[in-house]
């Protein structure tokens, strides 16, 4: 009995810890055709590029602004300059950008998800 409710608890939280994943989570194709990865770090979600001439090299940090938006740091890979970033998630696709000044000078990517 003991053993039949241990693995009932086990096979729930499996299931509730996937359902708790943000849409945001997983690989993304930029419009370079390089994989970005984005995974949780410490109350964020951390950007990486996992291959292409950048492979390795951490891109942004962006927080949930809530409704399938996001904000935060993104750095151009090519580079390495830093600017105020967004994100908005549509489905599986990823509108990314970063500007300075302000938001008087934006750059923006749609990704896709893979």
């Amino acid at each position: 009995m003991i053993r039949s409710l241990s693995l009932a608890a086990a096979l729930a939280t499996l299931v509730t810890g996937g359902a708790l994943a943000d849409p945001i989570e997983g690989n993304w194709k930029t419009e370079a055709g390089s994989t970005a990865q984005i995974v949780t770090c410490g109350g964020a979600f951390c950007i990486t590029l996992k291959n292409g001439k950048h492979a390795g090299k951490q891109i942004g940090t962006l927080k949930a602004a809530g409704d399938g938006n996001y904000a935060g740091k993104i750095t151009d890979p090519a580079n390495d300059k830093t600017y105020s970033g967004k994100g908005s998630l549509s489905g599986n696709r990823l509108k990314m950008g970063g500007c300075v000044l302000g938001g008087l000078i934006c750059r923006n990517q749609t990704w896709s998800r893979i």
